[in-house]
């Protein structure tokens, strides 16, 4: 049996039937709003409870609006959809299961932490490349509420936040992938690997996720030839300030230079001096509402041509940091093109 091998280098798998992001819809809560991208959201929420009675169903709700919305957009029904990707912070992914309980369309359940959304775009892509299915949904969504009850404290508890800490995102982002029509293609796929420097402040997740973007970014460069100059935006997903500008060191010492494209989205998605979001925002809707809000739509318009989108996560649980382990980061970086 004769096999195409798609792979390309260490950790790049380049596609040859590039799948095209024909729909995205992004759905934020309040303090999101308040931001600086906030024309670029589909949809802003009044109140992040969504009516629901517990803030872990109002994030489920937040991502079955998502998918639901975006399956409007794309003027598809459900039935069309082949496949759909999503996972999120919650135990046991209560976020996307609950959610697709409300859709008939296979489903695969993803855990990368904050990473989800590249993670989700990228097994998606592949499926679309290899001629699996027509049409497929990615998503993911993080609540500032939900996280802060299952990872830190009670909001109750009115803990004072550390100046390296994040705010988690309240939003979901989703899109669907299919064949036709003049939209941004996936065109490269580059699987991170878990890395851990032994960064145990759960307070300081940029530091731990740090690392991860570095090797993944590098990885991707060597495996494709590519430079920094050659992307418009390099995207990473919730480093946030500090994350940030360690990424950027770090990655010099590789010998590339990302700083004139790299934008962090927790770094963007608020305003941290004046909205007290300290090094900036978290979570997995953290990059999922800024690639599927302001990322793409730059590129509909044709602002930006090329962009590389590098989710980040922290794969730690309250279990195991009262463990005392360290936390260990991930990275995945899509390349997306607008032609």
């Amino acid at each position: 049996m004769q096999v195409h091998n798609k792979k390309i280098g260490s950790q790049t798998v380049k596609l040859d039937n590039p799948p095209k992001i024909i729909a995205t819809y992004s759905i934020v809560g309040p303090k999101e709003g308040e931001g600086p991208l906030s024309e670029y959201f589909d949809q802003i929420l009044d109140d992040d409870t969504l009516g629901k009675d517990s803030y872990e169903k109002a994030e489920s709700e937040m991502m079955f609006t998502a998918i639901n919305e975006t399956l409007k957009k794309a003027k598809l029904k459900e039935t069309d959809i082949d496949y759909l990707f999503s996972g999120d912070l919650l135990n046991q992914i209560i976020s996307s299961s609950f959610a697709a309980r409300e859709f008939s369309i296979p489903f695969f359940g993803l855990y990368g932490a904050c990473s989800t959304m590249s993670e989700s775009l990228s097994l998606a892509s592949i499926i679309m490349d290899g001629g699996f299915a027509k049409y497929v949904v990615a998503t993911t969504s993080s609540h500032f509420s939900s996280a802060e009850r299952q990872f830190r404290f009670p909001l109750d508890y009115g803990s004072k936040r550390a100046q390296t800490s994040q705010w988690t995102v309240t939003g979901s982002g989703a899109l669907i992938l299919g064949y036709e029509g003049n939209y941004p293609e996936v065109t490269y796929v580059t699987t991170g690997k878990v890395k851990d420097f032994g960064q145990k402040d759960a307070n300081n997740m940029g530091a731990a996720m740090a690392p991860a973007a570095v090797d993944t970014i590098v990885s991707h460069f060597k495996d494709t030839g590519r430079k920094p100059s050659d992307y418009d935006i390099i995207a990473t997903g919730d480093l946030g300030i500090i994350g940030k500008e360690l990424a950027n060191k770090l990655i010099e010492e590789f010998g590339y230079n990302i700083r004139k494209q790299h934008i962090d989205c927790g770094e963007i998605i608020f305003d941290n001096a004046n909205q007290n979001t300290e090094s900036g925002g978290s979570g997995c809707g953290c990059s999922a509402v800024v690639f599927t809000g302001y990322l793409y739509k730059k590129l509909m318009k044709k602002e930006i041509k090329r962009v590389l989108l590098v989710s980040t996560g922290a794969l730690m649980s309250t279990t195991s940091s009262l463990q005392g382990e360290t936390i260990p980061g991930i990275a995945h970086a899509v390349s997306i093109e607008m032609n």
